[in-house]
């Protein structure tokens, strides 16, 4: 079972290289009808509660760091000027975003997955999203719009699982060879945007800008992003039906994890910038 989602690439378990030990006699039993049956050698298998129990782990500390962020950081509006100080608000969201930046590529890679590497990205990502979500509502100065981006990824996530279950979505080789070359491509495009940006190329941000360009780039994403879960979904089931690793549920947390972050992120945007003065 290959997979080119980078989550999942460097999992021996995913790539077929973890199940030759289901097909091995060695480990089969004889029941007491004489019937061969396989030996669980580990300590269980992935399954649909198991993935869902560390899926509702890693979020639900990925939104207490964001909670606790958001309230550690305070008023970002000055009393005397009415103006937003966004000091303190803009270091966390940079020291958040680096770090979880950093345990995000580390768990993408690791061929062993390991569950406290997930958590702490859960949590500094937490502590990302707690800051960014401070900065916009402060930018269009109200904090009902972070409930409506929440609601907004919980419903994206619903009916996209509601779509791969009812109509059968059968992801193909070719659909994850375009969404690789995809991925790869607008990772290179928002780097290279982003120094431009950084050396004054860009004095509006440029393709991430708070405009109708930026609107236009964060719609494309978030449907991107949308076709993500479609293969963080074809994962799980694929991993749950060739018995994978209890412990192969935390990187398909990771995985899903990761890709509602963004959906929010890319939300919050729109949002903003249709709010926007």
């Amino acid at each position: 079972m290959k997979s080119s989602n980078p989550v999942f690439a460097r999992s021996a378990e995913f790539n077929g290289r973890g199940g030759a030990i289901a097909n091995d006699p060695s480990q089969w039993q004889v029941d007491l009808n004489g019937s061969p049956t396989h030996t669980q050698p580990g300590t269980g298998r992935m399954t649909i509660d198991s993935v869902v129990e560390k899926t509702a782990i890693t979020l639900g500390l990925l939104v207490v760091a964001a909670a606790v962020t958001w309230f550690a950081i305070g008023d970002v509006i000055d009393p005397t000027t009415g103006e937003a100080v966004m000091g303190k608000a803009a270091t966390f969201a940079m020291a958040g975003a680096l770090i979880g930046f950093v345990l995000a590529m580390v768990n993408s890679f690791k061929k062993v997955v390991s569950p406290a590497l997930v958590l702490a990205y859960a949590v500094f990502e937490g502590v990302f999203i707690g800051a960014f979500s401070k900065v916009i509502a402060a930018y269009v100065g109200e904090t009902s719009i972070v409930f409506q981006a929440v609601l907004g990824t919980v419903v994206a996530f619903a009916g996209t699982l509601a779509a791969y279950k009812f109509f059968n979505i059968q992801v193909t080789d070719k659909f994850r060879k375009v969404m690789m070359i995809s991925g790869f491509a607008i990772v290179g495009v928002l780097l290279i945007n982003m120094v431009l940006s950084l050396t004054g190329v860009f004095e509006s941000g440029g393709l991430r800008g708070f405009n109708t360009l930026g609107l236009l780039v964060s719609c494309a994403l978030v449907v991107y992003a949308t076709f993500c879960l479609i293969l963080d979904f074809d994962y799980a089931e694929k991993g749950i039906q060739a018995g994978l690793p209890e412990r192969e549920s935390w990187r398909v947390a990771f995985g899903l994890t990761v890709t509602l972050v963004w959906i929010y992120i890319e939300i919050l945007r729109i949002l903003a910038i249709l709010r926007g003065d």
